[in-house]
């Protein structure tokens, strides 16, 4: 049985999952990727709440290159994370390779002051 591209992601997904938790006061980075957008928000598992999110759709986000938005996503996060005085996270890929769009946008929010 050979699985989709999609399963094997939802597969991997699942697999960090059960290892990553987010608290208030550390919560989980969830980074979402599209075809066109890319997406991160802070999560508090615990409670089961969005702390705050960002994503490529915000009008403070310019134009580029996929990777060059992804980076300036993750420095918005990060903006919106210190300004709630939050400055350490769990990085959640989502399943996805660490590579290309994800890692830009974790680099961004490293070089913003978040720190994981």
């Amino acid at each position: 049985m050979s699985l989709t591209k999609s399963d094997r992601r939802q597969r991997i997904r699942f697999r960090i999952r059960k290892s990553i938790s987010g608290t208030a006061s550390n919560p989980r980075l969830s980074v979402f990727r599209s075809n066109k957008e890319i997406y991160a928000q802070l999560i508090d598992d615990v409670n089961g709440v969005t702390l705050l999110a960002a994503s490529s759709r915000e009008k403070g986000v310019n134009k580029g290159t996929n990777v060059e938005i992804a980076n300036a996503v993750g420095k918005l996060v990060a903006e919106k994370a210190l300004n709630l005085g939050i400055d350490k996270v769990t990085f959640d890929r989502g399943g996805y390779l660490y590579h290309g769009r994800i890692q830009s946008l974790a680099e961004g929010a490293r070089a913003a002051g978040l720190k994981f």
